[in-house]
């Protein structure tokens, strides 16, 4: 991995974290930096890269000869230290991704120029005394040295002089965020220099790196949970549908049993009241005919009871016998009398509905036999 790359400061800004805190964050814009050069052991004695930066309209002989073998045409030029030199080639181009959050680098700027400036501003002296008669001495130096002796000015005495335009280095500088779409590199504190400058952002030298997080780690972890998502979605239908088959037969089953027993129920109210019919049929082709044929519609059978027609009968039973013996008439009537009362019970107790006109029938037979 090389260790820095080349961009420019865009500005200032400010990044809100949790909590409500503010960061206060320089925007750098890294790249992209094309390889212009590899440098060998074998070769140059030492390995390195060397990339470039930026655009420039037209380019010197010497500028354009170094540049053919990678077709850049870049102004900045700046050589990194790398772990594996073999795993560069001339022409290849290096973006911000490589760095990520939490990073921590030093960046390699140039300070803004001030121009000739007095100690005060440039050192920050305090001025000398504005009493006793100096009132011309407010900004000045002061002393510069002995006179005696050394007697003359040492060297690196701060005076006043070119303040700015230099070389500025800040480090242990923390990255917040990378946006790698636009090459853009967030790192919290100040950078020297003005907008647009070039600077150089390479790791702190002693400070450990990061650990690299793959950026397409988050998009495969959601893909997997919305695959996931999808997958149980699908799953829980199935497995309804599957509960409701298994359901469905079990509750077809009793459904069919009740339906099964209601249809029997009902053969069997059907077929009970065609039994009592054979039956009164079986018992009426016992009777004379002409009662079965004289049997009226029957009636209700809680209507009349089995013993008032017995009552009934041998009243007019009793008649007849007391009438033919004072009379001594012929035996047919009385034997009809005597059979009257021994069948008609019998038919009446099996069918209860008919008693009341065989009853009436006897006794019209009676009273024609009295008055014959």
């Amino acid at each position: 991995m090389i260790e820095g790359l080349i961009g420019k400061k865009i500005g200032m800004t400010h990044l809100f974290a949790s909590e409500a805190r503010v960061i206060p964050v320089t925007v750098i814009e890294v790249g992209p930096c094309v390889v212009t050069q590899v440098r060998t052991e074998e070769r140059d004695g030492y390995e390195a890269v060397q990339i470039g930066y930026g655009s420039v309209k037209q380019l010197t002989k010497p500028a354009a000869g170094h540049l053919a073998a990678s077709g850049a045409r870049v102004r900045h030029l700046r050589e990194f230290g790398t772990d594996d030199v073999a795993s560069y080639k001339v022409g290849q181009e290096l973006r911000v991704n490589q760095f990520q959050a939490d990073d921590i680098v030093d960046v390699v700027s140039t300070t803004k120029g001030r121009g000739f400036q007095g100690a005060m501003r440039r050192h920050g002296f305090g001025g000398g005394q504005k009493t006793h008669g100096q009132g011309d001495r407010g900004r000045a130096v002061g002393s510069i040295g002995a006179g005696t002796y050394p007697g003359r000015v040492l060297k690196g005495k701060k005076m006043p002089g070119h303040m700015g335009n230099k070389r500025k280095t800040v480090r242990k500088l923390k990255v917040v965020e990378v946006d790698a779409e636009r090459n853009l590199l967030f790192v919290r504190g100040a950078v020297p220099g003005a907008r647009n400058t070039t600077v150089m952002v390479r790791y702190a030298h002693g400070m450990p790196i990061a650990e690299r997080i793959v950026p397409e780690e988050p998009v495969v972890e959601v893909e997997e949970e919305v695959a996931e998502e999808a997958v149980a979605e699908v799953a829980e239908p199935v497995q309804e549908e599957a509960a409701a088959a298994v359901e469905e037969p079990a509750a077809e089953a009793p459904a069919a049993e009740v339906e099964e027993a209601a249809a029997e129920e009902e053969q069997t109210e059907e077929a009970a009241p065609e039994e009592a019919a054979i039956e009164a049929e079986e018992t009426s082709a016992d009777e004379p005919e002409s009662e079965t044929e004289e049997a009226p519609v029957e009636e209700p059978a809680a209507e009349v009871s089995q013993e008032e027609p017995v009552a009934e009968v041998e009243e007019p039973a009793a008649e007849v016998d007391e009438a033919s013996a004072e009379e001594a008439s012929s035996d047919e009537p009385v034997a009809d009398a005597e059979e009257t009362p021994s069948d008609e019970p019998a038919a009446e107790a099996e069918e209860p509905p008919a008693d009341e006109p065989e009853a009436e029938d006897a006794e019209q037979s009676d009273k024609e036999e009295e008055r014959s």
